[in-house]
């Protein structure tokens, strides 16, 4: 119980601070934004519960689906492949506080990931 009050309060003190910082309400010109924040809402406690061994079976996993020629992704595979590897990188910031900036930066590269870019990489 007092880890979810510790979360809610990080939380809660996070969104303060981000909203206080831009003002302004930030529009994002990628047309699957709402797939990706369901995704994550969807996978967040399920992604923060993996281990390294299944991370880097996820990982690779979507790297050898990813370069195989022959089958393309669904918008929503490709998107939940990107979304959990956010996610991990997210976790492993609040792992480990020294690489706390490369991890976010990380996980907003895989959240930036765009599914019309994997199509034209399959042509």
């Amino acid at each position: 119980m007092r880890k979810i009050i510790q979360i809610m309060l990080f939380s809660f003190l996070i969104f303060c601070s981000t909203s206080n910082a831009f003002g302004q309400e930030k529009t994002s010109n990628d047309p699957d934004i709402s797939i990706k924040e369901t995704l994550y809402t969807k996978y967040k406690k399920e992604v923060q519960a993996y281990n390294k061994k299944e991370f880097d079976t996820l990982f690779f996993e979507f790297f050898a689906k990813q370069s195989d020629k022959k089958t393309t992704l669904s918008k929503e595979e490709f998107y939940t492949y990107t979304i959990k590897i956010a996610i991990y990188s997210e976790k492993l910031g609040l792992l480990y506080k020294a690489q706390k900036e490369e991890a976010q930066k990380a996980k907003q590269d895989w959240f930036e990931r765009s599914y019309s870019d994997y199509l034209n990489s399959k042509k």
